[in-house]
């Protein structure tokens, strides 16, 4: 078969397979060239997803009648004034779009410049159909109609309506969040869905397309290497969704979903969230248009660096020192369902169950809310002074109540106005610890906190500062497969800083020689056989430094103290001190918070007095 040169009909609609592959995509082509005509004001109307009709209108400078005609032929534009194309600074560049939408759509172009007449094309699947006069204020109208309705294969591959409207609304709030500068509005099938008014600052522009709780849970960024600089938002690790769809990234005012920078977020993220649950973040990285490239892919959704490697690190340092900075930071409130969740329940005298059906926990234990001496007219430590009470009429005998022992105050009980987390009161079902801060009440998940203060101490010893072991009194041999025992034997020096020291021991098993002494008394076999996993589990083209620190927090899993062990007051203060000096105890090793604060007045308004 000879070689044939393509019709240029059929060569459109190839380029349209890789710049307009669905609504959604030609959505971000036609916004992106009103953004770089300098518009200031952008509409865009939807209707059945995109499929039916896109149109897209804005104040930009518009464009004269000749240089329509230019705009609708492939690789013409008014974007590359010289042939430095590795210094482009608009968003698009490649003159293929408005083409490439033609040739699979009905396109109907108009537009008009300040003082001159408006003017209006229409390309019906890559033929011109008519053109003439149009009515039109300055700047440019782009409406494309019955997208693919004539490339039946490339139209049975689109989603439901519901999903490709989803798509382009994302596309639109990206570019949104990218020029707070511009006014955008949205409509799908004739409701108003997105309205950014222009002038915002880049944080409340984030704020206004995001989660209205961000502002309050968010970390903000500002970080300068060298001519590179890293500005935005991050959530706290407590603040986090299911999926990564709330991740926003941009490199040079352009949005991307570059692997480099996701990975990079993920790497600063890595021991604050579980592995399926990801930030809220919209991060800026403003670099000189010589150190990318984003002439990657026709979709412009990649870019590649000259020095990946520092951009890798800028981001991952400095993400983990802001989340260093905001200590035992987490979120503050609890959620809405949960505050509501404090019912009052009318109680009719006498209350024969007053004190055992009305507690939280009817079947675990109040630890250290009660006296030790065990007579019903038990002593209460409420407020640095203890108050006697005797239980009404009819009330339970007081070895049928479900409460525990504490030590009797000998002394008043310290102010927690000088202490953020505040100072324990008790101790409830034997794993949250109740304080009384200065302006609320703070309740702590003990088992989730020191799991995180455990984890803290691991890494520094990665960092140099060794974790002191405990020599077993007989070595333990745990049998594991060859290949999980190559992995240890590998990995035995590093493992030594954490305090596990263990030696191979044959070909299928390896020897623990001593563990960390913070651990104290663990399952060794269990313990070394998660290690094993974890080593084998993660990401080969993790380093093992970053494997280990992944490790770590198995390793505090183990030894944490864990829900239904009673704990001593002294042992409660201990720990609220120690998470108040420790990074990142505002949430625990798989990004729950750690703590909450009910703030004074949502205790007032529980009991009618605001």
């Amino acid at each position: 078969m000879s070689i044939r040169r393509l019709p240029e009909k059929l060569v459109n609609r190839i380029a349209a397979g890789e710049v307009v592959e669905r609504p959604a995509a030609a959505v971000k082509e036609l916004v992106e060239n009103a953004i770089d005509a300098g518009a200031t004001r952008i509409s865009v109307r939807i209707a059945d997803g995109g499929t039916s009709r896109i149109e897209v209108e804005d104040d930009g400078c518009g464009m004269l009648p000749a240089d329509m005609a230019l705009a609708l032929e492939r690789h013409a534009t008014s974007k590359l004034p010289g042939d430095a194309i590795e210094d482009v600074t608009t968003l698009g560049f490649r003159g293929e779009a408005l083409p490439s939408i033609a040739s699979v759509a009905r396109l109907t172009l108009e537009s008009r410049i300040v003082g001159g007449d408006g003017w209006r094309r229409v390309i019906d699947n890559g033929a011109l159909v008519a053109e003439g006069p149009a009515a039109i204020a300055p700047g440019t109208r782009v409406v494309v109609d019955d997208l693919f309705a004539r490339v039946p294969a490339r139209r049975k591959f689109l989603r439901s309506a519901r999903s490709e409207y989803a798509a382009c609304l994302d596309v639109v709030k990206r570019l949104a969040m990218a020029r707070p500068d511009i006014g955008f509005t949205f409509d799908h099938d004739g409701r108003r869905v997105l309205d950014v008014q222009g002038g915002q600052d880049r944080v409340a522009r984030v704020a206004a397309l995001t989660s209205r709780d961000l502002a309050a849970n968010s970390i903000g960024v500002d970080i300068d290497r060298g001519d590179l600089h890293l500005g935005g938002v991050i959530s706290l690790p407590t603040f986090n969704r299911g999926i990564a769809d709330h991740q926003y990234l941009f490199v040079n005012g352009r949005p991307v979903k570059d692997r480099l920078l996701v990975g990079a977020l993920r790497g600063a993220y890595v021991d604050l969230l579980a592995r399926d649950r990801h930030p809220v973040v919209a991060l800026f990285l403003d670099v000189p248009t010589s150190e990318v490239d984003v002439n990657v892919h026709p979709a412009k959704t990649e870019v590649r660096f000259r020095d990946p490697q520092l951009v890798r690190g800028m981001i991952v340092g400095g993400l983990r020192r802001a989340l260093d900075e905001h200590g035992f930071r987490s979120v503050q409130r609890p959620a809405e369902v949960a505050l509501a969740a404090w019912q009052q329940e009318p109680v009719a005298p006498p209350a024969p169950t007053l004190f055992a059906a009305h507690l939280p926990y009817p079947h675990a234990p109040a630890t250290h809310l009660f006296g030790a001496d065990g007579d019903p007219a038990t002593h209460a430590l409420l407020h640095d002074r203890v108050i006697d009470f005797a239980p009404p009429p009819g009330a339970l005998p007081h070895d049928a109540l479900p409460m525990g022992r504490a030590e009797t105050a000998h002394a008043p009980v310290p102010s927690g106005e000088a202490h953020p987390l505040g100072i324990a009161r008790g101790q409830i079902a034997q794993t949250y610890i109740v304080a009384e801060a200065a302006d609320g009440l703070v309740i702590v998940d003990q088992h989730a906190a020191h799991e995180r203060l455990v984890l803290e101490q691991l890494r520094r010893g990665m960092g140099g500062q060794a974790v002191p072991s405990q020599g077993l009194l007989l070595p333990e041999v745990v049998e594991l497969d060859e290949p999980a025992c190559d992995r240890l034997e590998a990995a035995a020096p590093q493992l030594a800083a954490l305090g596990v020291e263990l030696e191979r021991f044959g070909p299928a098993a390896v020897m623990v020689r001593a563990t960390p002494a913070m651990l104290g008394a663990i399952d060794c076999r269990k313990l070394v056989t998660d290690i094993a996993d974890d080593l084998a589990g993660y990401d080969a083209a993790l380093g093992l430094s970053e494997r280990l620190e992944l490790v770590a927090a198995t390793m505090a899993c183990h030894g944490s103290v864990r829900a239904g062990r009673t704990l001593s007051v002294a042992e409660m203060n201990a720990l609220l001190r120690t998470m108040e000096v420790t990074p990142h105890s505002g949430q625990c090793n798989h990004g729950r918070p750690t703590w909450v604060k009910l703030a004074m007045g949502d205790v007032e308004r529980l009991f009618g007095r605001k």
